[in-house]
C-alpha cells in the first residue's frame, strides 16, 4: 500500500506472527487489508531489547540510510565476532 487515506482509522490484525492493517469506517473499509510486517512473539520469552531490533531492522527497508548504518555495524560485527 503506498498512500494512506488522511483521517480514515486503521485496524490492526494479527494472524499467527503476520501483522495486517485495514480501513474501520465506510467507504473504505472495502478495501482489502494489506501485511504490513512480522510481529514478535509476545510474552515474557521476548526481550524488549529484541523486538526493538525487529522495529529497527523492518525501518531499514524503507530507509536508507538506517539500512547503511546497519550495514556498517554488521560489517563490524562479523570483523571482530571471532576474534
Amino acid at each position: 500500500m503506498g498512500q494512506l487515506i488522511p483521517g480514515a482509522v486503521l485496524i490492526y490484525e494479527r494472524v499467527d506472527s503476520t501483522v495486517y492493517a485495514r480501513y474501520r469506517d465506510a467507504p473504505y473499509n472495502d478495501l482489502p487489508r494489506w501485511v504490513i510486517g512480522e510481529a514478535a512473539p509476545s510474552g515474557p520469552e521476548v526481550p524488549a531489547e529484541y523486538r526493538d531490533w525487529l522495529a529497527i531492522t523492518r525501518l531499514a527497508k524503507d530507509c536508507p540510510s538506517l539500512q547503511k548504518q546497519l550495514d556498517k555495524l554488521f560489517l563490524i560485527y562479523y570483523t571482530i565476532r571471532d576474534n
